[in-house]
């Protein structure tokens, strides 16, 4: 449970948040503009199929999948449907209940996702990994890291 005071953020906080935001769209703009280049869909599909074909032969339930994706479940659902009528994602009755459908992808699936990451990789290297140095990447890999960890326990 969070409790938030109603402290305002000073201008460097306010700034910091500015400046993520603003990066986070412009890299996310070239990733999809690099993919939508090469007549790929969405980064949304790499991201499900990534997730799928970690989760192995047995696949992965769509609320196990809505949860790594911090998608809302009727987002996920329809994304789901559009992979599944492509070809390339299928469910499957669970073996442990029979009731609820694991998510499997499928080998064109495999196929496109390392496709994608062909184009994907190198449009992260230049939306950010040419524009820092090796000691830059791991300092703002760790204070990404804080703003992403949980809050400790108080």
């Amino acid at each position: 449970m969070y409790f938030f005071t109603m402290t305002m953020p000073d201008e460097t906080t306010e700034a910091a948040w500015t400046k993520l935001m603003r990066a986070q769209d412009r890299a996310l703009s070239h990733v999809e503009a690099a993919l939508k280049d090469a007549g790929f869909p969405p980064l949304a599909w790499y991201d499900v199929l990534l997730e799928v074909e970690r989760a192995g032969k047995s696949g992965i339930r769509a609320i196990d999948l809505q949860q790594k994706l911090l998608l809302p479940q009727y987002g996920i659902s329809r994304l789901l449907s559009k992979i599944e009528a492509a070809g390339y994602i299928s469910r499957q009755l669970s073996a442990e209940d029979g009731r609820s459908q694991e998510i499997v992808i499928t080998a064109t699936g495999r196929q496109l996702r390392r496709r994608m990451w062909a184009v994907y990789g190198p449009a992260i290297e230049q939306a950010v990994g040419c524009k820092l140095t090796p000691s830059e990447r791991k300092t703002l890999t760790g204070l990404l890291e804080k703003l992403t960890s949980p809050p400790a326990d108080t």
